[in-house]
């Protein structure tokens, strides 16, 4: 254990997504102190995941690349990564706050150069690809990792992997003994920003994820349009690579649902509408079906979704998905009911993506001290004891918002920090 004393003031932010570091950055912009932890391997969240934003749809690089910048230049942030809140004593204007630091296995004289990955011979799913792929058992996170470092899975490693990946590396940067690490720190307050994960499809029964390669998630669809993703942005079937002449989108996939997601988590509409525009850009021709309860557009979403919705060769049916049933030839058929005309639909697809819904990490996960989280795992601030939620722990929402509630989150911070 050692001590890391914060200045007077400091803010320590939980979380380094896009949340996170907006958080950190407004607090620090200002004056104060930060402190921004990710549990991650690299900084950037669930943004880093996708191909693009909408509306705009521009990729995340436009956000994140700049923000990574300004977290370089800014020496009041102190950045750890692989790192989570183990205790929080005192209270507010005077946290002690005890972070661990799990072993990357890789120390800082690492230059990103990749011969470790290169010359190890064991693999693991691709977690930042949805284990739609492979990727070493030593890799960089991504593309855009920050810190742009290397992470080994010494797990994973075998015997001649771990002699490999050591020998393997000029610059001495491998180390294999590394152990956890625990460090105290004093903070002001505390910022949540522990973003979402994705609902877990496997718990929605009658939608057979897991059953077929042609059932996919929306999360799932982002990775495979991405350049940098598993098909390097061809969107085909998984599995056997076959071209996309029909394809369909069922909405609030676990969401609105008392046995699973109760609540609706706000983008998913917006997310399907982006991921039609993706399809149609790849096959002018294929045909799109879109199941859902209720579209959910607001204000400025509008005019996005009238557009995708004059494609002439998409259907939109209100009803909400029964079950998806393989074919043999590897596609899929989707059962419902329309709700407007009652009557039962089986329509045939090539493939199926699934709109699940935004779960806060703290319901997956859990909170690692006593907290209020509400029936569904968000975070409900306590200002009086200075313990702020940003973003997606606090509320599921799109990007912009994101950002307004952790400028928000990090005003509040400042005012504890400075009374």
């Amino acid at each position: 254990m050692t001590d890391e004393q914060g200045t007077s003031g400091a803010i320590l932010v939980v979380g380094g997504g896009i949340s996170g570091l907006t958080a950190a950055l407004e607090a620090a912009e200002v004056g104060n102190d930060v402190v921004l932890i990710e549990k991650g391997a690299s900084f950037g969240g669930r943004v880093a995941q996708l191909n693009k934003y909408f509306p705009k749809l521009c990729p995340p690089s436009c956000g994140l690349e700049i923000n990574f910048k300004r977290i370089k230049a800014n020496r009041r942030i102190r950045t750890y990564t692989m790192t989570t809140v183990k205790s929080v004593a005192g209270g507010p204007g005077n946290y002690e706050v005890t972070l661990e630091i799990a072993p990357r296995y890789v120390n800082s004289n690492c230059t990103a150069c990749g011969d470790c990955a290169a010359a190890c011979p064991d693999e693991i799913p691709n977690a930042f690809n949805f284990g739609m792929d492979m990727c070493k058992a030593a890799y960089l996170p991504h593309e855009m990792a920050f810190p742009r470092r290397y992470v080994i899975e010494k797990a994973s490693l075998s015997t001649v992997g771990a002699d490999a990946v050591k020998s393997a590396c000029k610059y001495d940067a491998v180390d294999l003994d590394m152990k956890t690490e625990s460090i105290k720190i004093q903070v002001s307050s505390i910022i949540w920003a522990t973003g979402w994960a994705p609902y877990d499809a496997k718990k929605i029964d009658n939608l057979k994820f897991g059953t077929s390669d042609a059932i996919i998630t929306n999360m799932m669809m982002e990775r495979m349009a991405s350049a940098n993703g598993p098909t390097k942005g061809v969107i085909n079937r998984p599995g056997d690579g076959k071209a996309i002449d029909s394809i369909a989108f069922v909405q609030c996939a676990g969401s609105r649902d008392e046995n699973h997601l109760e609540y609706c988590s706000h983008i998913c509409c917006m997310a399907t509408f982006k991921q039609m525009s993706y399809v149609r850009e790849q096959y002018p021709d294929a045909k799109i079906y879109v199941f859902y309860i209720d579209l959910r557009t607001p204000g400025k979403y509008e005019k996005f979704r009238e557009e995708r919705m004059s494609d002439a060769n998409a259907l939109f049916i209100k009803g909400k998905v029964a079950q998806i049933n393989s074919e043999s030839d590897g596609g899929v058929t989707v059962v419902a009911e329309n709700a407007v005309t009652g009557a039962k639909i089986s329509q045939k697809v090539d493939m199926v993506v699934l709109a699940t819904g935004m779960q806060p990490e703290l319901a997956v996960q859990g909170a690692p001290i006593a907290m209020n989280l509400d029936s569904s795992g968000f975070v409900i601030s306590d200002l009086d004891k200075a313990i702020i939620a940003a973003g997606c722990a606090k509320k599921a929402a799109d990007v912009v918002t994101t950002t307004q509630s952790s400028t928000a989150a990090a005003l509040k911070a400042i005012q504890v920090s400075r009374r």
